[in-house]
């Protein structure tokens, strides 16, 4: 039975514990611009635009000096049932997929197993278009002219994706290396000649050097039976309800699936260099190609602006790159039905933030997000769609 003085100590705990669940330290990080933000500053933040935007879930992550200093979801992954949205939940990584692949591209390049400044000829078995999937080329030579760099960096002069043209016909629509115009088809096209020129297994590969290097065990090129129960269903702007996608196949433009806790862990590595090197790193975000499109989309605009050069807005090997108001930075969006991701970095700062929603009402809320919890860099919000 307690005595007198076990039974003060056990009350003293209880109080102590008490005093824990209700005023626990709260973690603070520092801004680009030094401010200090705590956690329920960082939640008063985002659940303020959430609400005024609509948006259904979403999942902040925050990188300082190559560290994950604070990583969070709001709202809920499924509205109707009110199933929460965690960092464990599986979203789609949409276009985040074609960063992750530039990131393994290059340590292709940094082994010596790839150049990207060969023609991809000198890769293939026979001219790409008397391949099937590349029949629409025939008599056209300007394929000779593509390399994985002019693939990666979007200056092949595809449309985006065939299936956006009229006869549904890949075509050029520019002389390769001529011209900035975002295309899934030159990323596809980078992943055939790997497949098809090298005999390498893309899968296989990204498996291995990204989503095993960096313990990213929730995150895969196609669907998994485990994601059953565990996954966002996605809400478009006008609040309609999307199916999660269930991807048979490898596709580097798209296919990826991942959570907020994998994908952040990989982000503040590719800050950090790990894996890659400095040189490599560096040569993956250094902008090989200007952009002077008003907007990134629609992608093939003719018309053109010099209102980027101040920020030097350009491309590397599957990032976007600018000069932000602290230095050097790199980027990415996602983009699909019921998706909004977006992962932006400070280069010499190793400072990132990641966002991932399942709601395209959270692309207005991106910039301010930016601004507030990672510091007001200077995106170029109007370039990328995200206007208010």
């Amino acid at each position: 039975m307690p005595t007198g003085r076990s039974l003060r100590m056990m009350s003293a705990a209880l109080a102590l514990l008490a005093i824990g669940a209700t005023d626990r330290p709260q973690r603070v990080y520092n801004t680009l611009d030094n401010r200090n933000l705590s956690e329920s500053t960082v939640d008063n933040i985002v659940q303020r635009m959430m609400t005024a935007n609509h948006v259904t879930g979403l999942g902040v992550a925050v990188i300082r000096k190559g560290k994950i200093v604070f990583i969070k979801s709001y709202g809920y992954a499924s509205l109707e049932n009110k199933a929460p949205l965690t960092p464990a939940t599986i979203m789609p990584g949409a276009s985040l997929t074609k960063a992750t692949f530039a990131w393994m591209l290059m340590q292709l390049v940094a082994e010596g197993k790839v150049d990207l400044d060969k023609p991809i000829d000198q890769y293939l078995a026979k001219p790409l278009p008397d391949y099937d999937a590349y029949a629409d080329l025939k008599g056209d030579e300007r394929w000779r002219k593509l390399t994985l760099r002019i693939l990666m960096n979007h200056s092949s002069g595809f449309a985006n994706f065939r299936f956006f043209e009229d006869d549904k016909k890949l075509r050029f629509h520019r002389d390769p290396g001529t011209r900035y115009g975002y295309s899934g088809e030159g990323v596809h096209l980078a992943q055939f000649v790997l497949e098809q020129g090298l005999g390498i297994d893309v899968g296989k590969e990204i498996q291995t050097r990204v989503f095993d290097r960096f313990r990213m065990g929730d995150t895969s090129m196609t669907w998994r039976d485990s994601y059953e129960g565990r996954f966002a269903y996605g809400y478009t702007a006008d609040g309609q309800r999307q199916p999660f996608a269930h991807r048979g196949k490898v596709d580097v433009a798209g296919s990826m699936s991942t959570t907020l806790a994998d994908w952040a862990r990989f982000l503040a590595a590719v800050s950090r260099s790990d894996g890659l090197g400095v040189a490599a790193h560096t040569a993956m975000v250094r902008p090989t190609i200007w952009i002077d499109s008003p907007t990134q989309f629609p992608t093939l605009r003719n018309d053109r602006t010099n209102r980027w050069k101040g920020m030097k807005l350009g491309y590397g090997v599957g990032w976007g790159t600018f000069e932000s108001r602290f230095g050097h930075a790199y980027f990415k969006e996602g983009h699909d039905d019921g998706t909004e991701n977006y992962a932006m970095c400070v280069d010499t700062r190793q400072s990132c933030i990641l966002l991932m929603a399942n709601d395209n009402r959270a692309a207005a809320i991106f910039v301010p997000l930016t601004n507030q919890l990672l510091g007001p860099v200077g995106l170029p919000a109007e370039w990328e769609g995200y206007q208010p």
